[in-house]
């Protein structure tokens, strides 16, 4: 009996040190510098929180586990940076990992009428609820403009409805300047028939799917979008990650079959900013103003497109990518905002930003796990 519990033991010590080696390659002509990766429990093995992640220099990095709608861990994400023509080798062993500062957050703000907001290190948004009904909202993206890595959405949302201090102002951490109105504002998408754009209203339910530090990603419902006269049912999944200037969304309409394009927008407001096009992306730069006025310097919006879109417009306030759409199936398009006053001092450093996650997106790395 001892020998078979000292066998055991044995087995459960050599299990708890080994070690799973990551061999991440960068074939491509450009580095990559802390770009998420993902590798699975399949590939990784048993996953849970007493792991750390250490890259070639014997580091430790951050990380989180993903559980996909799973009561158990189904991956694990860290960031990796490697150099082009190069690789990597990133080590996973067992340990306790030191803490992570959250760098993404997803939540439903019911005490600011049921709005849904999230962040990244880069900018935050929100997208409007049904306590908004009245107030005729849209299903477009707000944007909220940020000077820190650290999480602001909570404070704001604090400061304004508990002790009086607009989010509106920039108080030192940024600000909220965007107007949506009844438009896509900074990335959101609607149904397009016969030169019509037909902007939907406020989401009905939201899931929660995965919550930082790393990777935030949730689903908004909406039960009734009209388009042409006929209703769907919309889902829209959203992804934001730690370092990434683009979210990305996955859509999905429900409802009758009829000819149809997905347009994918941003809202011009005044019309007097700079547009920019490129093969399946826009960007747009105008000046950022405070309610009071005050200057806030300048805002940047983005919408990208894994393939090239079929049709281009400015149509209204609006400047539209189209895509082709067959009800039922699923679209995705990538989205983001930035500010002159943290990280992209000129709408030059905004586009090389895009096309920089751009390329990332249609040339990923080279993941290999050896255990």
């Amino acid at each position: 009996m001892k020998k078979h519990v000292l066998n055991l033991f044995l087995i459960a010590t050599l299990f708890s040190q080994a070690q799973v080696k990551v061999e991440v390659t960068n074939r491509y002509p450009f580095d990559r510098s802390d770009e998420l990766i993902e590798v699975s429990a399949a590939q990784a093995g048993s996953l849970s929180a007493n792991l750390v992640v250490k890259d070639s220099t014997d580091q430790e990095i951050p990380y989180q586990l993903l559980y996909k709608g799973k009561t158990t861990p189904q991956a694990i994400l860290f960031p990796v940076t490697v150099k082009t023509g190069t690789k990597n080798v990133y080590t996973i062993q067992s340990g306790s990992p030191s803490p992570v500062a959250p760098l993404t957050s997803a939540r439903f703000v019911a005490e600011r009428k049921d709005d849904f907001a999230w962040e990244n290190d880069y900018a935050a948004y929100r997208m409007y609820g049904p306590a908004l009904k009245t107030e005729n909202p849209s299903n477009g993206i707000d944007l909220w403009l940020k000077r820190t890595n650290e999480l602001v959405v909570d404070s704001f949302y604090r400061g304004e409805l508990k002790y009086g201090k607009s989010y509106h102002v920039d108080h030192g951490q940024g600000l909220d300047c965007y107007k949506v109105g009844k438009t896509l504002g900074a990335g959101g998408v609607a149904g397009y028939t016969d030169s019509t754009l037909w902007v939907g209203s406020h989401f009905n339910s939201y899931k929660v799917h995965e919550n930082g530090p790393l990777r935030s990603v949730f689903t908004l419902y909406y039960d009734t979008v009209n388009i042409k006269g006929k209703v769907y049912k919309q889902e829209i999944t959203i992804t934001a990650d730690a370092g990434s200037v683009l979210n990305k969304a996955v859509v999905k309409y429900t409802g009758a079959a009829q000819p149809m394009q997905l347009a994918t927008g941003i809202f011009l407001h005044d019309g007097k900013g700079k547009l920019q096009k490129g093969g399946g992306l826009i960007i747009y730069g105008e000046n950022a103003v405070s309610d009071q006025g005050v200057d806030a310097g300048q805002n940047f919006v983005a919408v990208v497109l894994p393939t090239k879109e079929t049709a281009y417009k400015v149509q209204g306030t609006h400047a539209l990518l189209l895509s082709d759409y067959k009800p039922g199936t699923e679209f995705t398009y990538y989205f983001g905002g930035g500010w002159s006053q943290w990280k992209f001092p000129a709408q030059k450093d905004w586009l090389a930003a895009v096309q920089q996650a751009n390329k990332q997106l249609k040339y990923p790395l080279t993941i290999a796990v050896v255990k």
